[in-house]
């Protein structure tokens, strides 16, 4: 710019000159120095203005103001106006397979909510949602938004909500599971008060005999509430570790003094078997004797008649570090197999009139569970029809033996 302000500067001048001393000599060359003077006048003009910076020509996915679909959590596909696929990050391709480019999006997930989704948001401009089930792998509930991605493309997002979907089914379960349990042994109280305040007012032996049903009922929802109650107390506290380290040795011994007499009046009896010089582990004290409790209850309810029952400790390395696995072994019947995935479910029975007969709850098993999770153990349950059933569980070494 610099360069360009001279040469006008030095135009003007030598055209001064030529106007002062020699304009007549020179009139026929006027014209031309004009015309220089005014075209060295437009060149400054325009270099003094600030330059327009070129349209950018790079390819809209490498822009900066774009991100990768790999960079999102959920499956995402992206499609034109034409239903054509565009694009697919890695977790459409796990969940959906891979599909080749430009593949029509209503041939490769021949999904009907799916399908109308995308021609909701397309014809109406304006994003679509729908939850989407029976797509991809089974069981997963997708939450399905479509939405425009630019004046020509419409961006799929697939969000797995499955989790909070289960959990929802599984309080309404819950909630119904309950219900019933405690209208069962309420309905039975509410018909013998009835009978009691009605024709067998008089009937001294009826009476006596209601009045033990009513008891045991009574007895039956008492226990119900304080598992459930139980339960909910173990669920509050099961993302907070237990931090004390306790010995095993002598709270496994004090729980087969506390349990031996009611086993006699069974006439069964618990072999107790431990490694010699267990370390302390971190547990629950009150929460690990519960545990013992209710499997060694089990085992009681569904083992053979005077048949004895092993409560077996032992120190075992896992991937998890050192751990104590305590077992509780019964002889009897056994469990079908298929059955044993499902024996922790709450309310969960193999056969539940037996069950209910006995005074199971449906919760013993759950309870247990809840309560090894929150010792980062592990629990193990192993039968054998005509053999019996074996249920195990693992606690970790406490790292201070002090």
């Amino acid at each position: 710019m610099r360069l360009t302000s001279l040469v006008f500067t030095f135009g003007c001048m030598l055209l001064g000159g030529y106007l002062w001393g020699t304009a007549g000599v020179y009139a026929g060359i006027l014209p031309v120095l004009v015309a220089i003077v005014l075209a060295m006048y437009a060149l400054r003009q325009t270099a003094d203005k600030p330059s327009a910076s070129p349209p950018s020509s790079a390819p809209p996915e490498q822009r900066a103001d774009l991100i990768s679909l790999d960079t999102l959590e959920s499956a995402a596909l992206l499609i034109d106006r034409k239903y054509g696929i565009v694009a697919m990050n890695a977790e459409a391709v796990a969940a959906f397979g891979s599909q080749q480019t430009g593949e029509d999006i209503r041939v490769a997930i021949r999904h009907p909510s799916v399908i109308e989704c995308v021609t909701t948001a397309m014809r109406q401009n304006r994003d679509a949602v729908r939850e989407i089930e029976g797509l991809g792998r089974h069981s997963v509930v997708y939450r399905l938004r479509v939405g425009a991605a630019g004046t020509d493309r419409l961006l799929l997002s697939f969000a797995d909500v499955s989790p909070a979907r289960l959990a929802e089914r599984m309080r309404a379960d819950f909630v119904a599971n309950a219900s019933h349990e405690l209208r069962t042994p309420l309905a039975t109280l509410v018909g013998f008060i009835e009978t009691l305040q009605g024709t067998a007012a008089t009937d001294e032996a009826a009476r006596d005999r209601f009045l033990d049903v009513m008891a045991s009922e009574a007895d039956r929802m008492t226990r119900l509430i304080d598992d459930l109650l139980s339960l909910s107390r173990i669920e509050l506290d099961k993302n907070v570790r237990p931090r004390e380290a306790i010995a095993l040795e002598p709270l496994v011994n004090k729980f087969a003094e506390t349990v031996s007499v009611s086993l006699e009046e069974t006439d069964r009896v618990l072999v107790v078997a431990m490694d010699p010089d267990l370390p302390n582990v971190t547990a629950d004290k009150d929460q690990i004797l519960q545990v013992m409790h209710n499997l060694v209850s089990n085992a009681v309810k569904y083992g053979r008649a005077g048949s004895p029952i092993t409560l077996s400790v032992k120190g075992e390395d896992s991937q998890r570090g050192r751990m104590q696995r305590v077992t509780i072994e019964d002889i009897g019947e056994g469990i079908p197999a298929e059955h044993l995935p499902r024996l922790t479910e709450r309310f969960y029975r193999v056969d539940a009139g037996r069950s209910r007969s006995l005074g199971g709850t449906g919760l013993g098993l759950a309870i247990v569970k809840h309560i090894v999770e929150r010792h980062r153990g592990m629990l193990d349950i192993s039968s054998e029809i005509g053999k019996g059933t074996k249920i195990s569980f693992t606690l970790p070494v406490a790292l201070s033996q002090n």
